[in-house]
């Protein structure tokens, strides 16, 4: 039974100490090695050390390590990770991979480095341990040339895209002597354990995504070119307008870097011929850039520059900079109307001014080579698609994007231009195929040689839309729906606008949980929408506050409570699957739950004071209990440091970058789960809730809470007054303090006193009442609703 307890990454750079973090993340303890530095640094030479050194023969994979530590994005989801990762070099370490099940070589893009490289590691390995390669574009099949029989059984080719920890897409590429049981085990340890989303990649000059995507950006510029287009121009239309990424083309250059697109681009250069090997040659004005080192964002300049507040554009013709521009034309206008993408792609697409024409002359090619190269980098249309959605952050892959514009339509468009359509595409629309997937009954199916196939999905892959349209719903309103998950597990959906909570969300709340506790097992509470909750609905807590309906707004409140009380004390259990943003209100949806299923990306807080506002649903109360519960058992423990712990992490706003974070921010006690596979959350919090139902699940015992009072109150409000007269903090944000403070400490009792939980949540409505009146608290409600950053006044 093969098993990945260990691993080893050969090569420390960006990407090998990416993967490492990676590794880490979920809990593979990982050796990091590099080459031995040749000569001392001067710090070196300082403290007397020599080339002998340990210290000195680890230094570059050492301070890869430490780098993880500084980079942005974080490659970590916890600083904890950092200590899974063990620093060491190719000389002296090389024998130690015989304790580790995975090797993977993330050195130099040079096939001849990379064999000598291999040559080692077959010296070393053990029988039956993985080896792979994380090229993005060097021959598979070459680097394993001359290897062992059983290194070549169990080698393959593993692309990952950077950075590791948040990209999904890992394009694993076997090769002709890959056992298949390898590769099937490689692809569910990529789904489960790595998280990713894994497509099968066939050997061939940058795989899948980057053989697409290049093309596309290089269409991109010589279209840009021709067109007499701008550079901002075309990042104003290719973004989010058709489902791309909001850093669209010229802006994810500068991420990428203009270096490492030349490198990609050249690969395939040097591998093709004739038509398309003119498309992967970089036009003249960007080896310019290269030449002066514009290379984007790691150098401060490339396709933009940022020059005080002002973003400037790099103009292709005269290298020099200027204004940003955006086009602006009928159709951009038109299909912001438009409902969903692909009514706004045929908007856009069909559209005869300067936007219609520039995107149709960069989809109609990109569509055709995509098809073309189908069999040649893939198996199937399924594989392309996935791999430009999980790579790139397409919304819809090129087949997919294809049928959102109508096959038909376009086809006949196509051919009018002069663009060749390959054959299959045509022989099956004579066969009265008109699109390349196809829905029945929720499933859904893609076309491949004159018939329609099932496209399949990993079993812990749960889909909401299919579910609903298979199953219906068991009750919905304009905030929520509740759905049967099946097992006897019911789902709870947010759907209101960024799954804000209103009444009618809390409304559902009531009704899911009272029906759960007649009918069904437990209940899961999640969706599938961009973040899980961004907080309660602000608009309308604004609204009745600027009418002075304090009345209504107590009602509110303590409806929010109940329905969190609700949660806490179900008797059957309750399971949270919180992801992306859980802010406000969606932190507090969690914090009474049974168990949270969090995703690795969970950005949990409670945020109210960027508001004016202090957590009101009981946020403070069962952050407080979760820091208690958090203690040994029987140890004794300052009470105090608890009160100014949860304190400082409500006053600060603090907001968790990861699920692991969440946990050593007390969000999540140590029974709570994080879940790799964002994908997977939805079936790990089922599975929670049927594990929980099995063992014989009781709610928890109501019980009186130690608080600490007056004297802990003046403790906590010290840091608050020396931040005001250091100029930190506004008067009204000291206001905002006074009033947390008090909720925290419990009031005006004695030091130790035991109140229950209702005192705490009159305390917290009664704090939260009396800010939500103050004039500058509404200021900055209105500031955040209307320029969605906080308002310091």
């Amino acid at each position: 039974m093969q098993q990945i307890k260990k691993a080893a990454v050969l090569g420390s750079g960006v990407m090998g100490s990416g993967i490492a973090a990676h590794l880490a993340n979920i809990g593979i303890p990982t050796l990091l090695l590099d080459i031995v530095p040749r000569e001392l640094t001067e710090v070196e030479k300082g403290k007397g050390l020599t080339l002998e050194d340990k210290q000195v023969r680890n230094r570059i994979s050492s301070e890869a390590v430490q780098k993880l530590l500084k980079q942005k994005p974080a490659p970590l989801t916890s600083k904890k990770n950092l200590a899974l990762i063990e620093a060491g070099n190719f000389d002296d370490d090389m024998e130690r991979l015989k304790d580790v099940d995975w090797i993977i070589e993330v050195v130099v893009e040079n096939l001849a480095i990379k064999q000598q490289v291999f040559s080692k590691v077959d010296q070393y390995r053990k029988p039956g341990s993985i080896v792979s390669s994380n090229t993005s574009g060097i021959s598979v099949e070459a680097m394993a040339e001359g290897r062992s029989e059983d290194f070549q059984k169990h080698f393959l080719g593993t692309h990952f895209f950077n950075p590791p920890r948040y990209l999904k897409l890992l394009e694993v590429i076997p090769t002709k002597h890959t056992s298949p049981e390898v590769f099937a085990f490689m692809k569910q340890f990529g789904e489960d354990v790595l998280g990713k989303g894994v497509v099968e990649a066939k050997d061939t000059p940058n795989f899948i995504a980057n053989r697409i995507g290049t093309y596309g950006l290089l269409v991109t510029v010589r279209e840009m070119l021709k067109g007499e287009y701008s550079v901002g121009e075309v990042d104003s239309i290719t973004g989010p307008l058709i489902g791309r990424p909001k850093s669209a083309t010229f802006r994810t250059l500068d991420v990428v870097g203009l270096d490492t697109f030349a490198h990609v681009a050249k690969n395939v250069y040097d591998q093709v011929d004739g038509a398309e090997k003119e498309v992967f040659e970089v036009p003249a004005f960007m080896q310019e850039m290269l030449n002066k080192g514009w290379l984007g964002s790691k150098s401060g300049q490339g396709f933009f520059l940022k020059k005080g507040k002002e973003i400037l554009e790099l103009d292709p013709a005269t290298l020099e900079y200027g204004p940003r521009k955006k086009l602006k034309t009928a159709s951009t206008e038109l299909s912001k109307q438009e409902k969903g993408l692909a009514n706004k792609m045929k908007a856009l697409v069909y559209a005869n001014d300067r936007a219609g024409q520039l995107l149709w002359s960069i989809f109609s090619p990109v569509l055709v080579y995509s098809a073309d190269l189908l069999g040649t980098i893939a198996d199937d249309i399924v594989a392309i698609d996935r791999a430009m959605k999980w790579g790139f952050g397409w919304e819809q892959g090129p087949f997919e994007a294809w049928d959102s514009l109508g096959l038909e339509k376009s086809v006949q468009k196509m051919e009018e231009d002069g663009l060749t359509v390959p054959a299959w595409i045509k022989e099956m629309l004579g066969n009265g195929f008109t699109t390349f997937y196809k829905e029945e009954e929720g499933n859904l199916f893609f076309y491949q040689n004159g018939e329609y196939k099932l496209v399949e999905e990993n079993s812990k892959v749960i889909n909401l839309k299919k579910l609903k349209k298979q199953k219906g719903v068991i009750k919905k309103n304009s905030g929520a729906s509740l759905i049967d998950l099946g097992d006897g597990v019911a789902l709870l959906e947010f759907h209101s606008h960024s799954n804000a909570i209103g009444l009618d969300i809390l409304q559902m709340i009531n009704f899911a949980v009272d029906e759960v506790e007649k009918n069904f097992k437990g209940l899961v509470i999640g969706n599938q929408g961009k973040n899980f909750c961004v907080g309660a609905n602000l608009g309308m807590i604004l609204m009745e506050a600027q009418d002075d309906n304090i009345y209504e707004l107590d009602m509110v409140v303590r409806h929010f409570q109940q329905a969190m009380m609700k949660i806490k004390y179900s008797s059957k259990p309750v399971v949270a699957a919180p992801f992306g943003m859980t802010l406000g209100g969606g932190a507090e949806v969690c914090l009474p739950a049974a168990h949270i299923q969090a995703s690795m990306e969970t950005y949990m807080g409670l945020v109210e004071v960027g508001v004016g506002l202090i957590p009101g649903g009981g946020g403070n109360k069962e952050l407080y209990i979760k820091h208690l519960d958090s203690l040994p058992n029987g140890v004794q423990f300052d009470l105090q440091n608890v009160a100014n712990k949860v304190f400082e992490s409500v006053a600060m706003a603090k907001v968790s970058t990861s699920g692991d974070e969440a946990r050593d921010n007390n969000f999540l006690n140590k029974a709570d789960g994080v879940s790799v596979n964002g994908d997977h959350q939805l079936y790990d919090a089922k599975q929670a809730v049927l594990s929980l139902f099995e063992k014989g699940y009781k709610p928890p015992v109501r019980k009186k809470i130690p608080v600490v009072g007056e004297t802990g109150y003046a403790t906590l409000l010290l840091g608050a007054q020396t931040m005001l007269y250091s100029g930190y903090i506004s008067e009204h944000d000291l206001k905002i303090a006074k009033k947390l403070a008090y909720v925290i400490a419990g009031g005006k009792v004695p030091f130790g006193t035991e109140v229950d939980e209702q005192y705490l949540l009159d305390l917290e409505r009664e704090a939260f009442l009396s800010l939500v009146a103050e004039p500058k608290t509404q200021q900055r409600m209105q500031h955040m609703l209307l320029k969605g950053k906080p308002l310091r006044n």
